[in-house]
């Protein structure tokens, strides 16, 4: 595959500052282009996908309210990379925060870019066997404010099913799916 030159970035203006994300507008010159023009980049914080698998064929999802689809959407666990905190890290304090569980083994799947067209975004999927019950020696957590979870465990067939008929339709729960079983 050939190589290609990047654009250079001519200038960079932030029209939106968030708790997670930042709007920016950049002004790019394509190498083989006259003219430059501007490019709106979501510039996100590092997130994690947590596949946490009560058994080899199961998979725990979490049903939530997410306002910018104005639904309720079950989905596979995630949450942002706290300042610090290596991805490992994000997805046991998101399996305990969401799922009331502690993850014995967890294993690095992949790292993907859920929205490359706009957003900087990269998700690192993590593979969470020997769930348990938080015990005495367990850092104690809490929900983020903004959270109202159902969890449930699912098979495989199920979560596959559910994908095909349309009531998953988050594609990071997607993703994790072919990763685990490609099928």
């Amino acid at each position: 595959m050939q190589s290609r030159t990047l654009p250079s970035v001519l200038d960079s203006r932030s029209v939106y500052r968030g708790r997670i994300f930042e709007a920016v507008v950049d002004r790019i010159q394509m190498p083989d282009r006259e003219k430059p023009f501007d490019v709106e980049v979501v510039r996100h914080v590092r997130s994690v996908g947590i596949a946490a698998m009560p058994a080899e064929d199961a998979l725990m999802l979490v049903r939530q309210y997410r306002h910018a689809a104005r639904t309720w959407l079950w989905e596979l666990p995630a949450g942002s990379v706290d300042e610090g905190e290596r991805p490992d890290e994000t997805a046991r304090r998101e399996c305990q925060e969401e799922l009331g569980l502690v993850a014995e083994s967890i294993e690095e799947m992949a790292t993907l870019i859920p929205l490359p067209g706009y957003c900087t975004e990269e998700m690192t999927f993590f593979r969470l066997t020997g769930l348990r019950a938080p015990g005495a020696g367990d850092p104690e957590v809490q929900q983020d404010e903004d959270e109202d979870i159902e969890t449930r465990a699912f098979t495989f067939q199920e979560v596959r099913r559910m994908v095909l008929s349309g009531e998953i339709r988050d594609l990071k729960t997607v993703a994790v799916v072919t990763l685990l079983d490609p099928r």
